[in-house]
């Protein structure tokens, strides 16, 4: 991955995440799914990018966000499957 292209995946897995957290804000109803998939997509592109232009806080920081996300996304699927 050139260095444009890390910084462009970057912004745009950044975006994605300041999206998620202002949905959170706004939102009178929340989609934990939705949520937890921004989240979780924005972390593995910025990740991504850190691949390129790394920086060892930003990346530890990162796995973990996309951990949560991770687990919000395991948690919001359980709760929508209907009761057996």
């Amino acid at each position: 991955m050139s260095p444009l292209l890390a910084d462009i995946v970057g912004l745009v897995g950044g975006a994605m995440m300041v999206f998620a957290y202002a949905y959170s804000n706004i939102a009178k109803r929340m989609d934990f799914t939705l949520f937890n998939l921004l989240n979780l997509v924005g972390a593995i592109l910025l990740i991504a990018s850190l691949t390129i232009h790394f920086n060892l806080a930003s990346m530890v920081l990162e796995i973990i966000w996309a951990a949560i996300a991770l687990l919000g996304l395991v948690k919001a699927w359980r709760e929508r499957r209907p009761a057996a």
